[in-house]
């Protein structure tokens, strides 16, 4: 009844708050020990001397049921941690205290393995969600391939998708990097089978796999399987020649991958509609990865995008055999911040004031369309689906955060940017106030007409 009263209320109801006190309070307790009556002596096997903790064992084990259960006939107890955990420790202990921690890139995985050691359920969501939301940072080693690697052996799936999605669509940034060497070989392999990967060309690739290999010396099996994966068909013919002479792990391993040199080479001399009557053009091997250099696609920087429609146009190789090498085909590009959907178009009303239903701006969402300017016969055989890059700002650099692909058929994504709030300036879909895009154009050959060889 008290309590309701308190809270019916009217002008002099108010919230009394020293929740900052409190936190205070419970910090000096830890740092002063006073009142203390539980011990935690931490050791590593690199030291002789343990860490010493006076703590409080209500306070643990309102926090952690691990320390619950140790602490449950004994007051001192004497915990082996390895150097990376024993390290953040103290850093652990405050969080059990006062329910919060920074953390920096390096301590994101021992801290992770403490809070999920003693079953601190929140700080092991928390520790999560930072990794998820730091993929971006800049560190001097790389760490994405390290957190990867680290979800993989806890299970955590969410966050193993999050890093292999971030590698994906940021690979050329990765391929220069420090940490491309410490890719494991079940990562590599689950990159090359992937047809959203970002970078410059398949030569780009092919060049870093080079690198990979010559470092890690894989046994014969595991190198037939990396090289096996690399898309032939996309690379010139004469960066091709260029490989099969300068190239020593090509060399070492020609064997393992001669008939599909040779296969490539046949599709770059062949029409595309000739050489698909013998091989069957529907796999991975013909199809192109997110490539971006300009025969590709283009970039577009829309600036201030919430204000009116924009076009633009460019033009790219018709395939990526050398047969089409001279062709190209002209792309239009629409691109409109507040289109509205059929059902929310102003119609008039039948009123005397012949009024037009209001329409809010907020009722629109941004729509991109991408056309052919052009028909032509060179077209048979060949689909072209669109990817379309958002580059946002993460940390202080630009990286591709979200990617929309098209059906083959449609001109359109459906979802672009359909959560994207594009009249705030605060929007982390714009860069300095204006949309980043990157449009790719990857064409995809068809058999049409099946032949025995």
């Amino acid at each position: 009844a008290a309590q309701k009263a308190d809270l019916s209320g009217d002008a002099t109801a108010a919230t009394i708050n020293h929740s900052l006190t409190l936190l205070q309070r419970l910090q000096e307790l830890l740092q002063n020990g006073n009142g203390s009556d539980s011990v935690l002596r931490v050791r590593t096997a690199a030291s002789d001397e343990a860490k010493v903790f006076h703590t409080h064992q209500l306070l643990l084990s309102l926090q952690s049921e691990v320390f619950e259960s140790l602490l449950h006939n004994q007051s001192t107890i004497t915990l082996h941690e390895p150097p990376e955990t024993a390290a953040l420790f103290e850093k652990f202990i405050r969080y059990l205290y006062c329910g919060g921690v920074s953390i920096l890139l390096h301590q994101a995985i021992p801290m992770h393995q403490l809070a999920s050691k003693y079953r601190v359920w929140g700080l092991q969501r928390g520790v999560a969600d930072y990794m998820k939301t730091h993929l971006a940072s800049e560190s001097s080693q790389g760490h994405v391939v390290g957190w990867y690697h680290y979800a993989v052996r806890i299970g955590d799936v969410a966050l193993q998708e999050s890093c292999l999605q971030f590698l994906a669509w940021n690979l050329s940034a990765v391929l220069g990097s420090a940490e491309w060497g410490s890719v494991s070989v079940e990562l590599l392999l689950l990159l090359l089978e992937r047809s959203d990967l970002v970078l410059h060309s398949e030569l780009e690739l092919y060049t870093a796999v080079e690198s990979w290999l010559s470092r890690r010396q894989p046994e014969g099996p595991v190198a037939k399987r990396v090289l096996r994966a690399i898309r032939y068909p996309m690379i010139a013919p004469s960066q091709l020649f260029r490989l099969q002479v300068q190239s020593p792990v090509l060399a070492r391993h020609y064997g393992a991958v001669q008939d599909l040199l040779f296969q490539a080479f046949q599709f770059h001399a062949a029409s595309p509609l000739h050489f698909a009557k013998y091989f069957d053009v529907n796999c991975s091997m013909f199809l192109p990865r997110n490539y971006l250099a300009p025969s590709w696609g283009s970039q577009w920087v829309i600036n201030n995008p919430a204000r009116d429609d924009r076009s633009t146009s460019f033009q790219t190789q018709l395939g990526p055999s050398s047969h089409d090498a001279g062709k190209r085909v002209t792309w239009n590009v629409l691109f409109s911040p507040r289109w509205l959907p059929v059902s929310l178009r102003p119609v008039y009303s039948d009123s005397v004031s012949g009024a037009v239903q209001p329409v809010r701006i907020e009722d629109g969402h941004p729509r991109l369309v991408i056309t052919p300017a052009m028909s032509s016969p060179d077209f048979a055989g060949v689909s072209f689906q669109k990817t379309v890059l958002v580059g946002v700002r993460q940390q202080g650099r630009v990286v591709v955060k979200h990617a929309y692909s098209f059906h083959q058929s449609s001109d359109e994504a459906a979802d672009f940017l359909a959560h994207a709030d594009l009249q705030k300036r605060t929007s982390e879909y714009l860069i300095d106030n204006s949309l980043h895009l990157h449009i790719i154009i990857k064409p995809v050959y068809h058999s049409l007409i099946k032949v025995k060889k």
